[in-house]
């Protein structure tokens, strides 16, 4: 239950207020807090605010305790508790009034509680100013300070259970010159829509955007994984971006994946630009370019990342959608922020949903709220209509820090654990979990990570680094997925907090196992998967021996099969591809992609796409240690065992003298991939953290 709260609208000394417009205000805010609103007039007087004094007397059992400024009693939390006036008649500046106004502390029955007022949203005033609240535009400054009062208020965030203030920390925003009135209209002849006029505050920013929002162009040539040692046709994209510090331009990595050529065009010019990609993460859709013309640079100017929005605040979307040649400005609302999948590069991370057009070609675009970007304009929501998402912030800090700090994108941790809910009452009774104790249930573990060592299957995942985990699980994901506070009451999945670690950095979890709470520090890192999700920006792996053609297994391969791959493509590499984990460093399922038919070959056509296990008796790790089993073979024949028990034996000195002829014949320039002849990519490289800590991990162990 929000509190209420009487409310004065005070305006400035010296100026000289329509009558009407005081009518308007003062009668909404009867209207809204209707027993709580009093002022000694029926009216907002035309030259001051009426105040009336603060009540100190025993009748209020909440007032003010800083004596720095008049003391203003505050209501809404008991019979007897007065009314909370917004003080706006002193002559300085509106941002001071906002700050100048408010109580900083108070007494509430007795006991001192922080009150620190910030501007966030709250679920019943936010929504009943918006909705009672029109729009009109004044040339003059007067309305400024009501305005800038309203819009804090109806953003306070103030949740009145047990009879408190929730502090939420966050900087006040400027405040626009317009002021919501109902009955009044932005037009000389009262037109315009209503939304329209609630997204003025967001385009008051769109002018300066235009000098850092550019257009690109991108030639991309995707590999045909059928054929690896050939490319597809290419193709023209395009798509949108924008400056930020350092030269350098923020876009969608889907805007550049398999980029052959970049040119990039800013606002108002005609002439085109080259544009190099410096660094890509595919995993959050974004990348960062490159001009090193020193005339495309004149007037840029770059944009600054701003923070998470809250709900129903205003942004507006730049960029180039299809439909015109031309830049496009988009306005909407902040409807939703949670994780979700990004189609790009199938990473489960935060996003904030907007009710604005996102279309193609808006992708890389700037959300703007004010003069900040609060997002990446990057996907949208096929069959539902103005359902956008935007990259926000913290993914943009985390890939742009990714950059700075290891010269390239390295990409988000996890845990390496799939969990399930523990919302049933008997499986908690099952796990020993005594009352009031929360938690997900560890079902899988990811065996090439530093948490394996200290995590074990059946164990309950209570704490993340002091955050504690809620049981309202939503089943076995990939990743942990459970609710826990974000902010404001609202609730995030549990995999934001992991996400948003830096690779090789240290987490402490709290465990249930056995009766006890165990305690462990572990090191996280992205996870490597057994089969790669995408192969964006390099060429495919393949080796060919007799006609043999045999590649690693990739949901790219996959895709080959079409858009309904999960279905047409072979079930059991379907099945491995999404459900099969690593177990040592390096290591791939290397398959028999097809047969080149030859007299070498003959009635072996039939056993492609089936996954090589053995040759000549020896496991094969990856594609790489396949060649050089092959290569270094020092017997007749030649034997490679397949699934199913299926074989295939060749004469090898016959072998490798058909397979010249098998290359020529089919105009295949190499038989071998050129990042395995180069050494380009190791698979078997061990990055810094997944190497385990030298010192066993603290333990703490306490008896519940």
């Amino acid at each position: 239950m929000v509190s209420r709260f009487g409310l004065a609208s005070a305006l400035n000394h010296g100026k000289r207020v329509n009558k009407t417009v005081n009518n308007k205000i003062t009668t909404i805010c009867q209207d809204v807090f209707p027993s709580n609103f009093r002022t000694k007039s029926s009216s907002v007087d035309k030259h001051k605010t009426k105040m009336p004094p603060a009540d100190t007397g025993g009748a209020c059992c909440c007032k003010r305790t800083d004596s720095s400024v008049p003391s203003v009693p505050i209501s809404g939390f008991c019979p007897r508790a007065t009314r909370l006036y917004v003080e706006a008649s002193r002559k300085v500046s509106y941002e001071e009034n906002l700050l100048g106004a408010l109580p900083t502390s108070m007494s509430i029955e007795g006991q001192s509680r922080c009150t620190d007022f910030t501007e966030s949203t709250t679920s019943a005033m936010h929504y009943r100013i918006q909705e009672e609240l029109g729009v009109i535009r004044q040339s003059n400054g007067w309305l400024q300070n009501l305005h800038g009062n309203l819009a804090l208020i109806s953003r306070m965030s103030i949740n009145s259970r047990n009879g408190e203030f929730y502090r939420q920390p966050n900087k006040l925003r400027h405040c626009s010159s317009t002021v919501r009135v109902p009955g009044f209209s932005s037009g000389k002849n009262g037109g315009g829509s209503s939304k329209e006029e609630s997204l003025r505050d967001s385009y008051g920013a769109v002018q300066m955007a235009l000098d850092a929002v550019v257009k690109v162009f991108t030639v991309a040539s995707s590999p045909n994984y059928f054929l690896p040692w050939q490319n597809k046709p290419q193709r023209e994209v395009t798509g949108s971006g924008f400056v930020i510090t350092g030269r350098r331009i923020l876009t969608n990595a889907h805007v550049v994946a398999d980029q052959t050529f970049v040119l990039v065009r800013k606002h108002g010019s005609a002439a085109k630009y080259r544009a190099e990609v410096e660094a890509v993460g595919h995993e959050c859709d974004l990348a960062l370019l490159r001009v090193k013309n020193e005339e495309f640079w004149e007037g840029m100017h770059a944009l600054e990342i701003g923070d998470i929005p809250y709900l129903q605040e205003s942004v507006a979307v730049v960029g180039y959608p299809q439909g015109g040649d031309n830049v496009s400005v988009t306005g909407g609302v902040v409807s939703r922020v949670e994780p979700t999948q990004y189609v790009h590069g199938a990473a489960h991370l935060m996003a904030i949903q907007i009710d604005a057009a996102i279309n193609p070609g808006n992708s890389g675009g700037p959300a703007l709220m004010e003069d900040k970007v609060i997002g990446v304009a990057f996907q949208n929501l096929s069959g539902a209509e103005n359902i956008g998402y935007i990259i926000p912030a913290p993914i943009i800090n985390h890939f742009l820090a990714d950059v700075e700090e290891n010269g390239r994108y390295i990409g988000f941790c996890s845990l390496g654990l799939t969990c399930q809910a523990t919302e049933n009452a008997q499986l908690r009774e099952h796990l020993k979990m005594p009352p009031g104790l929360t938690g997900v249930l560890v079902s899988k573990i990811y065996p090439l990570t530093d948490t394996s060592r200290f995590i074990k299957k059946d164990d309950v995942l209570l704490e993340f680094d002091g955050i504690p985990i809620a049981n309202d699980g939503t089943g076995e994901l990939t990743y942990i997925h459970c609710a826990v506070n974000f902010r404001n009451r609202e609730r995030i999945t549990f995999d934001h907090y992991v996400s948003m670690k830096k690779a090789g950095e240290h987490a402490m979890l709290k465990v249930f196992r056995e009766g006890q709470e165990v305690h462990h520090k572990v090191k996280l890192g992205p996870l490597r998967p057994l089969v790669p999700i995408h192969q964006f920006d390099r060429l495919p792996s393949y080796y060919i021996f007799a006609g043999l053609v045999f590649v690693p297994l990739t949901q790219p391969y996959l895709h080959e099969f079409g858009d309904d791959w999960f279905n047409t493509s072979p079930r059991r590499l379907c099945d491995r591809a999404l459900t099969s984990t690593p177990t040592k460093p390096g290591e791939q399922l290397v398959i028999l992609s097809q047969v080149l038919m030859d007299d070498i070959n003959a009635g072996y056509e039939r056993l492609a796409e089936l996954q090589v296990k053995k040759v000549n008796g020896t496991d094969v790790l990856n594609l790489r240690h396949l060649r050089q089993l092959i290569e270094d073979c020092k017997e007749l024949s030649l034997r490679f065992d397949l699934d199913d028990g299926r074989v295939v034996v060749l004469n090898y000195q016959a072998a490798k003298e058909a397979s010249l002829r098998i290359l020529q014949r089919h105009r295949i320039p190499s038989s071998t991939s050129a990042d395995l002849v180069n050494g380009d990519f190791m698979e078997d490289e061990i990055e810094a953290w997944e190497k385990p800590d030298d010192a066993k991990a603290e333990q703490m162990i306490s008896v519940s």
